[in-house]
């Protein structure tokens, strides 16, 4: 993504290194509703992600489930 012009155009160097702090099954949840693109325009906020009615449903089924060992991505 921070090889693309149309994100290079928008956003600072600094803005582009920038991250959300999310578990490895969130991420992956994340990755299966949405490709990169459309969570780079559309998707760049961690508000935005929870605002979205698809992952907060699958964030609140996530947060139901078992701990496992593995950190945040």
């Amino acid at each position: 993504m921070h090889r693309r012009n149309y994100f290079k155009k928008r956003y600072s160097k600094t803005e582009l290194a920038q991250g959300i702090m999310v578990c490895r099954q969130c991420h992956n949840g994340i990755h299966r509703f949405y490709d990169e693109m459309t969570l780079g325009k559309t998707f760049s906020t961690l508000e935005s992600l929870k605002a979205d009615p698809r992952l907060s449903e699958y964030f609140a089924w996530v947060a139901r489930q078992k701990i496992k060992p593995g950190g945040l991505v």
